[in-house]
This record gives structure tokens, sequence and C-alpha cells, in this order.
């Protein structure tokens, strides 16, 4: 059976049920009418339905006691909590320059490429790169919250227009998501629909909103790499963004002074710019190096005051530099496993944070990982992840084990569902080979048997069925989600006719 035929069987054995249904409906005949004695019992019922609203009201009393009791209860959990200020410990939190620790040298290169905003003049566009958690953001929003404050000081207006890439598919969602950032900013009409007009319509909305209301901008596109759009053999997605914002104020489409700074984990994607792009954006590097054991330690000191005085033990922010500097010093993670650990402690009432909550916070981390390292795949290589796991969810006979033809139709069945570019078997099979390095599967060469070719298989080294949630939750793969009687026909019909082969 092939996959579309097995797309058919499955619509058709869903329509033969409705049809029993409506056929077992027909056949009960029309309501017949109530007796007298029936009557009977229905008031009857009525006046003993009187009596329990009564006996529900003494109840309902009852549970207004109970009701403050989980608020008397609910209080004196805040009253104990281990925190003081939880947001200190929040990583997109915009913390106080004198916090900063180990970047001095990039704190310099931002303030003085922005400097010259203060004096009415362009500032140049900006590439931040380094690993994740390196205090690209963090930098860059500690320096131009400050000239937005000097600014207003002055009567000027200096707009921050900051989104992350990430989960943006293609450039005019991305152009959408920046006037809707501007607008919120401003509290005005976003003014363009999210579907329906042209990209062009919602980049001269996006123009007319600041020339409106700032008098410069920076434009601060977190993880441009990302932003790739759907075609592989196009332009990228980034690139068409770049070459329009960073020429927005020479072509007197934005009337005052653009700066464009691009933040990346991967300063590669640079060499795929169009020329054209790469002229106008034309970038000052600044590179983010990991922080070291020591610089892990002194951001968590700077940031013990989210806690009360006596709340941390003293083997706490040591441990937990050492679990993030065995993460290649990512100052984020050193933060979420610190503040999971006053969670951990919070939910079991302990007055205390000790060694205890961090390994267990730790180790729940570890659990989630693979699943978050999902969020930051491209659309194409999570919909080939989604196909793979699905074969290995929905099938019996060969457990978690996923051949790589079957996998690759169960994707050509996916992409047409939802309407998305197909890429070939080849560029399916790189993709989900790709995601051995995420730790997300492993892959092996196996033989079909003398004369018949050879195929990868794929072994997911968790749940996918976990991995296949996460994936809809971040993508636009609810319709076929919904759908899991039919993805799961297709599933074993495929699986069905490459083993019968």
């Amino acid at each position: 059976m092939n996959l579309f035929n097995a797309s058919a069987y499955s619509k058709r054995m869903v329509g033969s049920d409705q049809d029993g249904m409506d056929q077992s409906t027909l056949e009960e005949g029309p309501p017949s009418r109530t007796s007298s004695s029936d009557a009977e019992h229905v008031e009857a019922g009525r006046e003993n339905g009187a009596e329990d609203a009564v006996s529900g009201q003494d109840r309902g009393a009852s549970k207004g006691s109970t009701q403050r009791s989980i608020r008397d209860m609910l209080d004196d959990e805040g009253e104990t909590s281990v925190f003081v200020n939880r947001d200190l410990v929040e990583p997109d939190t915009i913390i106080d320059e004198e916090r900063i620790v180990g970047r001095d040298d990039q704190l310099e290169a931002v303030v003085s490429y922005l400097k010259p905003t203060l004096q009415g003049n362009r500032p140049p566009n900006m590439l931040l790169y380094g690993p994740a958690g390196t205090g690209k953001s963090l930098i860059i929003g500690a320096v131009t919250q400050q000239i937005v404050d000097l600014c207003q000081s002055k009567g000027e207006r200096f707009g921050v227009v900051d989104i992350n890439c990430q989960p943006i598919n293609t450039l005019d969602q991305a152009v959408f998501e920046l006037v809707q950032t501007v607008a919120n900013d401003v509290d005005a009409e976003v003014g363009v629909p999210e579907t329906g007009v042209s990209t062009k319509k919602k980049y001269r909305r996006l123009y007319e909103l600041i020339n409106e209301h700032y008098d410069s901008v920076i434009f601060i596109l977190d993880e441009i790499d990302l932003l790739v759009g759907r075609r592989a053999n196009d332009e990228p997605a980034y690139s068409k963004l770049l070459y329009q914002l960073s020429r927005a104020s020479n072509t007197n489409e934005i009337e005052g002074q653009v700066s464009v700074a691009a933040l990346t984990n991967d300063p590669k994607f640079m060499e795929d710019i169009d020329g054209r792009a790469e002229s106008s954006f034309n970038p000052r590097d600044v590179y983010f190096p990991d922080y070291d054991a020591n610089q892990l330690r002194q951001i968590l000191e700077n940031r013990r005051d989210a806690f009360r005085p006596d709340a941390l033990t003293d083997d706490v922010i040591p441990l937990v530099s050492a679990f993030a500097a065995q993460s290649h010093g990512d100052a984020r993670k050193a933060i979420d496993l610190f503040r999971g650990a006053g969670d951990l402690a919070d939910e079991r009432g302990d007055e205390k944070v000790r060694e205890k909550h961090v390994r267990e916070s730790q180790e729940e981390i570890d659990k989630d990982r693979s699943l978050k390292l999902i969020e930051g795949l491209t659309t194409q290589k999570k919909i080939s992840l989604y196909a793979t796991a699905s074969v290995a969810h929905f099938s019996n006979r060969s457990g978690s084990s996923v051949p790589s033809p079957v996998g690759f139709k169960v994707y050509q069945w996916v992409t047409d569902q939802i309407d998305a570019d197909q890429m070939t078997r080849e560029t399916y099979v790189k993709y989900v080979k790709e995601l051995s390095t995420y730790g997300l599967i492993s892959t092996a060469r196996k033989s079909r048997g003398r004369g018949r070719g050879m195929y990868m298989e794929f072994t997911f080294t968790s749940d996918p069925e976990a991995m296949m949630n996460r994936i809809v939750d971040d993508t636009r793969l609810e319709a076929i989600a919904n759908q899991e009687d039919l993805l799961q026909s297709v599933v074993s019909a495929q699986l069905r006719e490459f083993h019968n082969q």
C-alpha cells in the first residue's frame, strides 16, 4: 500500500465509522412520548433536586471556609520564600552595570559604537557573536537602556526594536514582528494584519511608526542566523532583512539615524549573505568568549541579593558555577540553575537553598535539555524530526528504530498536509543525521540484503512522543497532531510496505 492509498484508506475507514453511527441513530426511531408514570418520576426528581440544591448551598458555605484556608496557606508560603527579588535571577532581566562581570572590553566596544547616537550621528551596524549565554543580549540591552534614558533627558526619542528570530519562519513574519514590537512600545495600533497583505506594506507601516515616534532607532536581531526562510535555494531571509533595514535611512524611508545589531552564536551565517546585503550591513564585530569558572561564580555572587540574606548555604554558589562551567561557561544556564534550586526549595517549604536542591535541579535540567534543543532547529529540521519521531512513536514492529525510507515517506505526507516546502530524500537524511550531534538520535547504516541496497536507521535516545509534543508547541504542525489516527495509519502503511519488500 503506498502513502496516498494509506491516507485514502484511513479516510474511508473514518467515513464508514461515521456512516455506521448515523445508521444506528436512525434505527433508534423517533423519541417516545412520556407516560403519566414517567411524568410522576420527573416531578419527584424535581422535588429531590430542590432538596439537593438546599443541601448544596450548605456545602457551598462549607467550601467558603476552605477557600479562606487556601489563601492563608498561600500567604504563609509567600512569607517563607527564599527569594526577595526573583527578577534578578531571570536571565533576560536588564541588570545594573555594576553587576556585569568579565565583559569590560565588549561593554566599551558597544558603548563606543553607539555613542554617536547621542551627538545626532549615525552609529555603525554591529555583529555581536559568541557562544550561547556569554552576555550578548545583556550588554546590548544595558547600553541601549542607558541611551534611552539619556535621550529622554534631552527630549529626544531613541527607539530600541528588539526581536528574537528563533521562532520566526519567514521574512514576512519577521517584518510583522518588528511592526508589532514598535506599536507595543509606542502604544499605537499595529495598523496591518499579520496575513493577507504584502511584506512591502508591512515595511511601509514599520517606517511610518518609526518616523512618527522615534528620532533615531536601533534594530536588535537576536539569533539572526535562524531566520533562514522556507526555501533552501533562495537568498536567506536574514540577508533580505539586513539589507532593507541597514539601508532604510540612506533611502530616506526612515528619516532619523538607523543602526542594526545582529546577535548570533554562529557568525558563519555571514558567508551566505547576499553581496548587496553584506555591503549595506558592513558591521563592526564584537566577540563574546565563554565565561570561566571564576567569572561565573562572580556573576552569581552579584545576584545573591535575589535571595534572603540567610537563604543560601555556603556550597550553593560554588556548585552552581561548577555545573555551569561544565556547560562551556554558559551564564544563562548558571542563572537558570540558581533560580531552579531556589524554586525547588520553595516548592518543598524549605527555608534554605542547599546542595541537594542544586543537584536535583541540575538533574531536571539534564532531562529537559534535549527537548530545549529542538526549539533552536529550523522549520525543515523540525518537520523532519517530527516525521521521524512519529514513526518511532507509532511503530510496534521496529520499536524506536526508524528506517530512513519510511521516515522520508512520512515526511512527504506531513509537508503535503501543511503545504510546506519539500526537501529531497538526501536532504531529509542529512537533516536527521545532523540531529545526532545534539544527542537526540543515533544513526546506523543498514543493508536491505544482498543486492537490495543500503539505508540509514535512526534510533531515538529519549521519548519520541515528548519530542513530537515539543515540536507541535513551536510550529504549525498542530494540524497534523489533531489527525493522530490518520498519521498513525500512514506510519503503519509505510512500515508494512517497507518490511514486505
